[in-house]
């Protein structure tokens, strides 16, 4: 089975998996009993974040693995899982601000877990100006690599703000008193689903960008052999006229 197919077949297996927690969230699952209909973003935003920190995790596995081998596969890698955990991180800040204003009652806040999410956010966005604004040189993917390595430190931060800080985020998946705020079972298979959704989601856009990217490698280094062997050629040629 070649790469397209898999790329097909994770895009259809992407597409039903969205069409089921689409269903399961507007028709299936109930309100939560105080926030009502607004918490049903719920199941969007969280999925959008645990994608949005697995990606900026392979980010700094395929950097590490480029640090240390230098092939240029990881630094595809790692650049392509870049974008597309900003893309859904960007995501899940706009969504969890449009739960925000009916429960909280204003769209953003300095709250520790919000603020330690845009602190990811901009380091990861410095790591796309870095790579959109410099050429693509080894130099650039080591210090790019670098860069992604030590912005993922703040996920676990993220992840724990809720803990560490007063806050007004709440804890649902892991509660501060152990256990789960998922009352109902079918929150939690809905919850689930809209998981799996959003994972295949990320996964079949993160082979398409990746493929991308090392379509793109291949030319760039066909074309520096080509260039090589004209300039070849024509000492070749100037030695012979000599």
């Amino acid at each position: 089975m070649n790469n397209s197919a898999i790329r097909n077949g994770l895009g259809y297996v992407t597409l039903a998996l969205m069409v089921a927690a689409l269903f399961m969230v507007f028709d299936y699952v109930p309100p939560e009993a105080e926030q009502g209909i607004a918490q049903l973003i719920f199941y969007f935003h969280v999925p959008l974040a645990w994608v949005a920190f697995a990606s900026f995790g392979l980010v700094a596995i395929a950097g590490i693995f480029y640090l240390w081998l230098g092939d240029q596969l990881w630094d595809d890698l790692g650049y392509a899982a870049a974008e597309t955990g900003m893309v859904f991180c960007t995501l899940m800040i706009v969504a969890g601000s449009i739960w925000a204003k009916p429960i909280w009652g204003t769209w953003w806040t300095w709250d520790s877990r919000l603020t330690t999410t845009f602190i990811l956010w901009l380091m990861y966005g410095g790591y796309l100006m870095l790579r959109a604004s410099a050429d693509d040189t080894p130099q650039v993917a080591r210090f790019a690599a670098v860069l992604g390595i030590v912005a993922v430190l703040d996920v676990p931060i993220v992840i724990a703000s809720v803990r560490l800080w007063r806050t007004i985020h709440p804890a649902v998946l892991v509660t501060k008193q152990g256990g789960h705020g998922l009352e109902d079972p079918r929150m939690v298979a809905t919850l689930l689903v809209c998981l799996a959704a959003f994972t295949a989601l990320w996964a079949w856009l993160l082979m398409l960008r990746f493929t991308q990217l090392r379509t793109r490698s291949r030319l760039s280094a066909l074309a520096v052999r080509i260039a090589f062997a004209d300039a070849a050629a024509a000492d070749a040629r100037m030695m012979e006229s000599n």
